[in-house]
C-alpha cells in the first residue's frame, strides 16, 4: 500500500499509519498509533482521540503497564473529554477492568469525579460486582457526594472485599471521618469483621484516627441501648 503522504497533516498521518497495521501490512511507525491512543488519554486530547477512533482503533485498548483501558486511564488522568468521547463509542466494554480489577465507576469514584460517576450510571455501570466496588473506593477516597449516589443506586453499604473489608472499615483506616458517618447513617454494619478478624471500630483504632474510633464505639452503644431498652 502505498500513501502520499503530502497530503496528512501530522494526526492525519498517524491515522492513516494505524490504518495500515490493521490491515496486516507493515508500516514504521505503526506501533507509535497505539501509543498515541494512550497518549491521548493522559493529555485529554480529543482531537487526536477522535482521528484514531475513526480509523477503527479499538475503545478497549489496555496499555502494558497497568493493564487500563483507554476509559481507566483517562479517569485516573482527569482527561474528562477524552473520557467522554470514549464512552459514546458503540463498541466500548463499559465494565472491562484495569489489570488489578478497576472498573471505569471504580476510578471515577476514588478520583472524585462526580460528573464521570454520574454519566456512568446513567449509561448502565454495573454498582456492585464481586469483591471490591465502587462504594469502597468512594469510601477510601472520603467523597461523601459519590458515596450517597451509589447508595441511592442500591450499592451493597455491606459490601465485602476478598478480604471481607467493607466500606465502612476501609474510610474508617483511611480516616474519612464524613464518610464513615454517612454510612453508619444510612445503615453500614459496624458489627462485621474482615477475614483478620478485625471491625471497624479497630480498623480506626490500628490506623490511630481516635475520633472516627469514639463515633464507631458511640453508634455501637447506641445500638446495643435501643435493642436492651427498645
Amino acid at each position: 500500500m502505498m500513501l502520499n503522504l503530502k497530503l496528512f497533516n501530522r494526526n492525519s498521518l498517524r491515522v492513516a499509519l494505524f490504518a495500515v497495521a490493521l490491515c496486516g501490512c507493515a508500516a514504521p511507525g505503526a506501533q507509535a498509533d497505539g501509543q498515541a491512543f494512550f497518549r491521548s488519554a493522559q493529555l485529554d486530547d480529543a482531537r487526536t482521540m477522535q482521528a484514531l477512533l475513526a480509523a477503527g482503533l479499538d475503545p478497549n485498548l489496555t496499555e502494558p503497564q497497568r493493564g487500563d483501558t483507554g476509559m481507566i486511564l483517562a479517569l485516573r488522568e482527569g482527561a474528562n473529554k477524552v473520557f467522554m468521547l470514549l464512552l459514546e463509542q458503540p463498541k466500548l466494554k463499559l465494565e472491562a477492568t484495569s489489570g488489578n480489577g478497576d472498573t471505569a465507576l471504580m476510578m471515577a469514584s476514588y478520583r472524585h469525579n462526580l460528573p464521570a460517576v454520574i454519566a456512568l450510571l446513567k449509561k448502565g455501570a454495573q454498582v456492585n460486582r464481586p469483591g471490591w466496588s465502587a462504594l469502597h473506593y468512594a469510601a477510601a477516597s472520603g467523597d461523601q457526594a459519590i458515596t450517597q449516589l451509589l447508595l441511592e443506586h442500591h450499592a451493597d453499604i455491606d459490601a465485602e472485599s476478598p478480604t471481607r473489608v467493607t466500606p465502612l472499615m476501609i474510610a474508617a483506616r483511611e480516616g474519612q471521618q464524613g464518610a464513615v458517618q454517612l454510612l453508619l447513617n444510612a445503615g453500614a454494619n459496624a458489627s462485621l469483621k474482615s477475614a483478620d478478624g478485625m471491625s471497624a471500630l479497630q480498623f480506626a483504632q490500628k490506623a490511630d484516627k481516635p475520633i472516627i474510633a469514639d463515633a464507631i464505639a458511640a453508634h455501637l452503644k447506641a445500638l446495643s441501648s435501643r435493642r436492651t431498652h427498645p
